[in-house]
């Protein structure tokens, strides 16, 4: 399904976003209609997240985190190896997978699990060839040809 917004304006004058204009318009960041597990997005800082997920019923054995490219992977499955028998469920305890989409140089810098909730601390890290540069200027070759456009003038004077 595609957008009914047309990003062709912004497609002509930035570089690099390529990207994030394919995933808006093919709606890929749409919710997909799954709710489990609940979750908190937290900005502790300019370039500092957490990810808070309820994580009621799982040990840190049956979680696994996996971070690759530009999205973080949390997936669980729990095991059945209990002996009782349940009149009511009403904890879930079904396998999950959750997948977060991570801007670029966003990277897992830890994971915690603590009263039931797994918190995931990211960090924005830019590359120092990515960070803002000062550009010198210089001279170039239109200042040496004005140069020799007086030197011209004073000869033919």
């Amino acid at each position: 399904m595609r957008s009914a917004f047309d990003f062709s304006p912004f497609r002509r004058s930035t570089v690099g976003f390529d990207r994030l204009f394919d995933m808006l318009e093919t709606n890929d960041l749409a919710e997909t209609g799954e709710k489990y597990p609940p979750f908190d997005l937290v900005k502790c800082g300019d370039d500092e997240y957490r990810i808070d997920i309820a994580m009621a019923g799982f040990s840190r054995d049956e979680l696994e985190i996996t971070a690759q490219q530009n999205q973080l992977i949390v997936s669980g499955r729990k095991s059945d190896d209990t002996d009782e028998t349940y009149i009511h469920r009403g904890i879930a305890t079904r396998a999950f997978e959750r997948r977060f989409g991570l801007a670029d140089h966003v990277q897992v810098s830890g994971a915690d699990m603590h009263d039931g909730l797994l918190s995931i601390s990211l960090k924005r890290e830019i590359p120092e060839a990515m960070k803002p540069r000062k550009i010198e200027i210089g001279e170039s070759a239109s200042s040496d040809q004005g140069a020799l456009e007086d030197q011209r003038n004073t000869v033919d004077a």
